[in-house]
């Protein structure tokens, strides 16, 4: 994945990850806000050795301190420092309890003792580090004086006094909202990234690239009137859908298919848009001047008669079978050179007469005709219908809806049109969304920049 990739996931899930960020900076709040304040007293012990004043006796008492420093500090939080402790202050605690409450250090290269002792009380912090320091003096003037000597040789001194605290140094508010927001913010980006990551919709022109080399030949844009007004180009001319259309006749004209000029309007799965994709198609061909055939050849589902307002129970199906002629029930529609073949009666055997000699005779009779062939036909899916006309027209061009049709239904539905050996001229993407990070006109190269806003979301 780019970099561009990352910003699109970031940009398109901008909403969980706040909110996840905002949870957790809630959940530090939380914890922050049910933990006992507690208050930090230090005490500072300098240790110094009793000597004449000689040089030479000064640096050797001064190694002799500093060594010795390391093992007040452990004495320091022993049973004998502590004990004393407990029952001066008449403490309801056990030396490993009262262990646990301090901390004993020794800064590096120096002979000072810090004693710092933490506890919800300030005051008591306070007293209990004092005292703490004063026993110390206690227990090293009696673990220096031996038998022979009649005063401890190491002095301990209390050269800072422990004060009650006033600010609590736990909990640490603003840290654990910083590390809250953070793990929020972690976790929001894994779940985005997640997210996209098991999303198999095509949602994009970006996806269908992924998926396949075939050329993406139009992106017709999501609206939400496309219900009412599946015909745009009759409806609504100057529309941005409308405009969509003519973009795609524009780039058809351009796809080298030997020579041919039939083609075939499918899609993976139902309600992609691919009967008003064709019929809007036909329509653009017609206004440049194009003599277009369209020709219902869906014989489960047909639609093209009620999108066009036209007369459907005698069509293709009748001519198939021998019981009228083309030109009987081939119809003209509006002020161009459009003619359209309805579908005719629902037959029991759709598959069998689209792959007959009648059919490809047909066919072969109206290209010779027409400019232009264009055939609706069912979804790839379901049925074989549109595998096996493929193999009769110049190419099949594949419909596909943004947000509904899945990676594996899109590939499933070119394979079964390699399994049959038909060409697929190119793709259309249906549905595509003009507004937020899926829009086909953020980054990805196929906005058109008119900015009328309108879309498309046509059904089948």
């Amino acid at each position: 994945m780019e970099l561009r990739d990352y910003l699109h996931i970031l940009r398109k899930n901008w909403l969980i990850i706040l909110a996840l960020t905002l949870v957790g900076v809630g959940a530090a709040a939380a914890y922050s806000l049910t933990r006992t304040p507690l208050y930090e007293s230090t005490s500072t012990v300098a240790v110094s050795t009793q000597t004449s004043g000689a040089i030479q006796e000064l640096q050797q008492g001064s190694t002799f301190t500093q060594a010795r420093v390391a093992t007040y500090v452990v004495v320091a939080e022993s049973p004998l420092v502590l004990d004393p402790v407990i029952d001066d202050l008449d403490l309801d605690l056990t030396p490993d309890e009262l262990a646990e409450m301090v901390s004993v250090s020794a800064p590096l290269n120096t002979t000072a003792i810090n004693i710092t002792v933490t506890d919800a009380d300030p005051q008591l912090a306070a007293d209990i580090a004092n005292a703490t320091a004063t026993s110390l003096g206690n227990a090293v003037e009696d673990i220096e004086t031996t038998a022979d000597l009649t005063a401890s040789p190491v002095k301990t001194t209390v050269i800072r006094p422990a004060l009650p605290g006033t600010t609590p140094v736990s909990p640490n508010v603003p840290l654990n909202l910083a590390l809250g927001g953070l793990i929020g913010l972690a976790l929001g980006i894994a779940v985005a990234i997640l997210r996209t990551v098991l999303d198999t919709k095509v949602r994009t022109p970006r996806d269908v690239a992924q998926l396949t080399d075939r050329p993406m030949i139009g992106v017709i844009p999501f609206d939400p009137k496309a219900a009412e007004r599946p015909i745009i180009l009759e409806a609504d001319p100057t529309n941005q859908r409308a405009e969509s259309f003519r973009a795609l006749r524009t780039n058809l004209q351009f796809i080298e298919m030997d020579g041919g000029t039939s083609f075939v309007i499918t899609s993976s799965i139902p309600s992609e848009g691919k009967s008003t994709t064709a019929v809007n198609l036909a329509i653009a061909l017609a206004d440049a001047g194009k003599r277009v055939a369209l020709i219902d050849t869906d014989l489960r589902k047909p639609k093209v008669a009620d999108y066009l307002g036209i007369e459907g129970a005698v069509g293709l199906t009748d001519v198939l079978i021998g019981r009228a002629k083309v030109t009987d029930v081939m119809l003209p529609w509006g002020r161009r050179p459009l003619y359209v073949l309805p579908a005719g009666k629902v037959p029991p055997n759709p598959s069998e007469l689209l792959g007959s000699s009648q059919m490809k005779a047909l066919l072969e009779d109206f290209v010779n005709t027409f400019d232009v062939v264009i055939c609706d036909a069912p979804p790839l899916l379901p049925v074989t219908d549109a595998a096996v006309l493929s193999r009769l027209t110049a190419g099949a061009i594949v419909v596909t809806a943004a947000g509904r049709t899945s990676t594996h239904q899109l590939d499933g539905a070119l394979d079964a049109l390699e399994t049959v050996g038909a060409k697929v001229a190119g793709l259309v993407m249906t549905m595509a969304p003009t507004k937020g990070p899926d829009s086909y006109m953020y980054g990805y190269g196929y906005g058109y920049g008119y900015g009328y806003g309108y879309g498309h979301s046509d059904k089948k």
